[in-house]
């Protein structure tokens, strides 16, 4: 394979083809000698190909707003010891839960983790190349009342957030919504039965959930669109904050 003159590469980058050609620029010579023009173009693509996956993952991750970006469910400390099930979250780690539209709930005590389960499992999503969205309850709340002030902003809000392959909230019935709150909660988890999954991590046991959220219909649709279809892992009381501090 001979050296690509400039006008060429120019066309190239011109088609959005700059990761295959950055990936034969990286070619070293020495190593493909003597090979056929075939050969060696099908490590150019696979190269270029991966190099492709890598971008694309590493864009959803950057996108997804986790607050522990390095979260990884490969790496947990003391799961033993926090009473983790191992063969559960290898099978949370395919994302295949959230083809079959499950939600999952992390529930523990404060510090106990569960935010950075959910992180890690966003992140999981991410790398399976699929859109993953972490957020904060409070933040959600602040944001659905913003939107209220712009045109056409419920609707864009609704919609971007059911659209998420798999949406995380965080620090879930920290505080007890309100009945606007608790209609767009309604409306969201409706319009996200079909995209896909949702993680909730929360300090409170479903028993709570309820009362936390207003009593009465709103409650109940709520919790009938979350409960009955959820992998419910305790994340225990080991203070995790504690534990990293004192280990550093």
């Amino acid at each position: 394979m001979t050296a690509i003159d400039i006008e060429t590469k120019r066309k190239l980058r011109e088609m959005g083809a700059a990761t295959l050609l950055d990936a034969l620029d990286a070619q070293d010579e020495a190593h493909v000698l003597g090979m056929s023009f075939a050969d060696r173009f099908q490590l150019v693509v696979d190269e270029a190909h991966s190099a492709f996956n890598h971008s694309k993952v590493e864009g959803l991750i950057r996108r997804a707003g986790l607050r522990y970006p390095g979260a990884d469910l490969r790496r947990l400390d003391l799961v033993e010891q926090r009473g983790l099930d191992r063969n559960v979250l290898a099978q949370l780690a395919t994302c295949s839960f959230i083809a079959r539209q499950q939600n999952v709930v992390f529930q523990g005590f404060t510090g106990s983790g569960k935010s950075y389960l959910g992180c890690a499992l966003a992140k999981q999503a991410c790398q399976h190349r699929l859109r993953a969205h972490y957020i904060r309850m409070p933040d959600l709340e602040e944001a659905w009342v913003l939107a209220k002030d712009k045109p056409q902003g419920q609707t864009k809000f609704l919609r971007k957030y059911s659209a998420f392959a798999l949406l995380v909230i965080d620090e879930w019935l920290l505080d007890h919504p309100d009945e606007a709150m608790r209609s767009m909660l309604l409306e969201l988890l409706e319009r996200r039965y079909d995209p896909g999954g949702a993680v909730f991590c929360t300090q409170y046991a479903k028993k709570d959930w309820h009362a936390r959220l207003g009593g009465g219909v709103h409650a109940d649709a709520i919790m009938d669109r979350i409960v009955h279809n959820t992998v419910w892992i305790d994340t225990g009381s080991q203070n995790m904050r504690e534990h990293v501090a004192s280990a550093q």
